[in-house]
C-alpha cells in the first residue's frame, strides 16, 4: 500500500503546459480564421442585431 511518489514541480510544469495547450485550442479556434470566414460571421451578427432592434417596440418612459 505505497503511494506513488510525484515530483511537485514537474506536476505544476505539466498542469501549466496543459492550460497553455487548452488556451491554444481556444485561440486556434477564435483566430484562425480566413478572411472571408471572419467577414461572414461579422454580416451574419449585423443582419441579426438589425432585426432584433428592428422588431423592438418603442415607448415613451416617463418615470411618471
Amino acid at each position: 500500500m505505497s503511494a506513488e511518489i510525484i515530483n511537485l514541480r514537474q506536476f505544476r510544469k505539466k498542469q501549466a503546459r496543459s492550460e497553455k495547450e487548452k488556451q491554444a485550442e481556444q485561440n486556434r479556434i477564435s483566430f484562425g480564421r480566413a478572411k472571408a470566414e471572419k467577414q461572414l460571421t461579422r454580416s451574419l451578427n449585423d443582419k441579426a442585431d438589425k432585426i432584433h432592434r428592428d422588431g423592438r417596440i418603442e415607448t415613451d418612459d416617463d418615470g411618471a
